[in-house]
């Protein structure tokens, strides 16, 4: 059953939605929350302009867990037989050694899968306009928009959150000394430019993620924020980057490389972002990873059809600027969905250039398994168009073994400060410590 209904104040049903949601948890039935955060769709354009979609429970799902010969088989059969449905659903970095002769042997604590999608029972779309669309195969449309609309948005749930203290996988030195590393890697001519990540973790600690993230989310006001549960894993994740879109036959591609915190008042912000756009290394980590992006939509877009319509934008953030470039082309008419994933994942911004000698560095530098973290969470339409972000700012939990991870990591070039990388880290995650300690 599917109903159409006008929402007044979109802030105040989000919230209630949420409230409801948390209500309906149970450890067996997916969940996918992505929010928009009513972000400016003019400055920063979302796929069909949805500010809010929410997928609960599943009426078709597939999961896998470990990397195989058959894994892209498997994923292509299942998109074959929902086409014409809404699909959920998130990709592990990790899913790249199924699609390159890679390997992953770091220590692996949250454990999500290396690709979940389903098919959901129960369907929320809003629009920017505030137009509600609700789907249920259970027929229960209208009396679900019915309680959740009765629910008293101002309320909280009677949880005690605990404060958490993260712990660093890597001293300081140890992280600065890598970066030397991979600096001498560069200057040797192995690669241009790197994504050098890092974990920080609390072992035996019990969250509320549904708690939490409405906390976060209110901090970061991420334009691609998402809630994930699937089997006892969560993802609350503060997002503010695009990884792939697939509107009609173009496909767009919006990298972030480059990141400042945001200043004290109106006349120090406009001297930051200033800063930003000029900053020569900013600038030469952007335009690398737009190359890399031309690269991979090459592969897959009509000879001739890629372009960049906008080099090195600077947007504000709750917390940061960004310096964000777009990247379009127009999509080969016979590829499907999991064909342009295939060759376009993982994101260059997350790996480097080239690709594939950054990841198998990656590897060997980092120790800890990324899992979800820089992989992607997202949706395909009926139509087969469909929107990925990329997952940084977040937080991974896994409930069953009370572990939390928070992974972080910046663009390393020629002229990176070891010192300033490690800053940089800190300062990309500063919403999550406050949302955590508070």
């Amino acid at each position: 059953m599917k109903i159409n209904i006008g929402i007044e104040n979109i802030q105040t049903f989000k919230s209630k939605l949420f409230q409801w949601l948390a209500s309906q948890y149970d450890p067996q039935r997916p969940i996918c929350y992505l929010d928009n955060n009513q972000h400016d769709s003019k400055l920063y354009p979302q796929s069909q302009g949805y500010e809010c979609l929410l997928a609960l429970d599943a009426l078709a799902a597939i999961e896998v867990l470990k990397n195989a010969t058959n894994n892209l088989e498997q994923l292509r059969r299942f998109a074959n037989k929902q086409q014409g449905k809404w699909i959920f659903g998130s990709l592990s970095y990790d899913f790249k050694n199924d699609l390159e002769r890679l390997r992953s042997k770091n220590e692996d604590y949250i454990q999500w899968a290396l690709f979940h999608f389903f098919v959901p029972k129960t369907l929320f779309l809003l629009d920017k306009k505030g137009n509600l669309q609700i789907e249920s195969t259970a027929g229960e449309s209208k009396h679900l928009y019915d309680t959740i609309s009765h629910i008293d948005g101002d309320s909280r749930p009677d949880w005690v959150h605990r404060k958490v203290g993260l712990k660093a996988k890597l001293q300081p030195s140890t992280y600065m000394q890598n970066v030397r590393k991979i600096k001498d890697h560069i200057i040797a001519g192995d690669l241009y430019e790197m994504n050098y990540c890092q974990e920080f973790y609390a072992p035996n600690v019990k969250i509320y993620p549904f708690q939490l993230f409405p906390k976060l989310n209110r901090m970061t006001r991420a334009p691609f924020a998402a809630f994930y549960h699937w089997n006892q894993h969560f993802l609350l994740c503060g997002s503010p980057e695009r990884f792939l879109k697939k509107e009609g036959q173009q496909l767009t591609a919006q990298p972030i490389k480059g990141t400042t915190k945001r200043g004290k008042n109106t006349e120090e912000d406009k001297k930051r972002s200033q800063t930003l756009s000029n900053s020569l290394k900013d600038r030469a980590e952007n335009v690398m990873i737009v190359d890399l992006m031309r690269n991979d939509l090459a592969k897959i877009c009509e000879t001739g059809s890629i372009k960049v319509p906008e080099l090195f934008g600077i947007y504000p953030f709750a917390q940061v600027f960004q310096m964000i470039s777009t990247v379009e082309g127009t999509v080969k008419k016979e590829l499907d969905w999991v064909d342009i994933l295939a060759h376009s994942f993982p994101m260059g911004s997350m790996t480097g250039t080239p690709k594939i000698m950054s990841m198998q560095l990656i590897e060997q530098y980092e120790v800890s398994k990324r899992g979800l973290y820089s992989g992607s969470v997202g949706y395909i339409q009926p139509n087969g168009n469909f929107d990925f972000n990329v997952i940084i700012r977040s937080i991974l939990y896994n409930a069953f073994h009370k572990y939390l991870s928070v992974m972080v990591g910046g663009a390393i070039v020629y002229d990176s400060v070891p010192e300033q990388e490690y800053e940089e880290c800190l300062m990309k995650i500063q919403g999550i410590l406050e949302t955590l300690s508070n």
